[in-house]
């Protein structure tokens, strides 16, 4: 059963997408247009489950389903979409998960989405603080309840990408 860990920002997370970054370049080659580090570990002094959120935009997100035998063979199993239509999602490491690669191919929405929630968080150091906050209790009110953990957020969750479409 995989517990729900929330730890206070580390640095080498940023060294961790690097090198993952790194390998997703090599595998996808000229397919790939640019890598984004996203999800709490890329918000810098916040707290977050220590799982590395890569986000890379690919020309052709079709081509990534020929690559999957290539992903698995560096740690990651496919999860197809995982219920977003257009994205292919992979995971590392199991139950101790490490990564998430959410796949999009270049001009989906979902992409400006993810930047604008990370880079407001990154802009307004207070609301990534209450948002840590929130997440290491409810990690610790749930510890192996992943759905109570994540319904617990969506009210925050909500009105963080509310303010980053600027629509307060």
């Amino acid at each position: 059963m995989r517990k729900v860990t929330v730890t206070d920002y580390q640095p080498e997370w940023r060294q961790q997408f690097q090198l993952a970054a790194k390998e997703l370049r090599e595998l996808f080659g000229a397919e790939c247009i640019e890598i984004h580090h996203i999800g709490s570990t890329s918000i810098e002094g916040m707290a977050a489950k220590p799982v590395i959120d890569l986000m890379p935009v690919v020309r052709e997100i079709e081509v990534v389903d020929g690559l999957i035998g290539d992903m698995e063979k560096l740690g990651y199993e496919s999860r197809g979409e995982n219920g977003l239509p257009g994205r292919r999602y992979f995971q590392r490491g199991g139950d101790e998960r490490t990564h998430h690669v959410h796949i999009y191919a270049e001009g989906n929405p979902e992409i400006d989405r993810h930047l604008a929630f990370r880079n407001y968080l990154r802009e307004n150091p207070q609301e990534a603080e209450e948002y840590g906050i929130l997440k290491k209790k409810l990690a610790h009110d749930f510890p192996y309840d992943i759905e109570q953990y994540i319904a617990g957020k969506e009210e925050l969750v909500a009105r963080i990408e509310k303010n980053a479409r600027g629509e307060t």
